[in-house]
């Protein structure tokens, strides 16, 4: 079955605001420090959100991956970077890699063509 990486991070996105009225400090914690991670510095935040993809394929989250490709695109990364993110995840996680990346390549796919149906404002 074919994963809808786009719905998926809606729903995530959903769950999370749900969760955050269940334990409020603690998403207001995760919040604070995924913005200030994700913050340009020495590193800029496309790059930041390439790293996050990268430890999503290695640690087999799916939801991750929906989450930092689609922030990796915000970012402005190209497809080119994301692919490149993903065989530096493969040579660090080895054959599991190989299917999570294959799942982040899909994701990708799914962002690229829904980023271009929705008409510009």
């Amino acid at each position: 079955m074919k994963k809808d990486f786009p719905k998926n991070y809606e729903m995530l996105v959903e769950l999370m605001d749900k969760l955050g009225v269940q334990i409020q400090e603690t998403m207001q914690g995760f919040g604070q420090l995924h913005k200030a991670s994700i913050a340009e510095g020495a590193l800029t935040s496309k790059t930041k959100e390439l790293i996050a993809l990268g430890i999503a394929i290695t640690v087999r989250c799916d939801g991750c991956i929906a989450y930092h490709v689609h922030d990796a695109l915000e970012a402005g990364a190209k497809k080119e970077e994301i692919t490149e993110t993903i065989g530096v995840a493969i040579l660090m996680g080895g054959g599991p890699s190989v299917v999570y990346g294959c799942e982040a390549l899909e994701a990708l796919t799914q962002f690229t063509a829904l980023k271009k149906a929705k008409p510009r404002i």
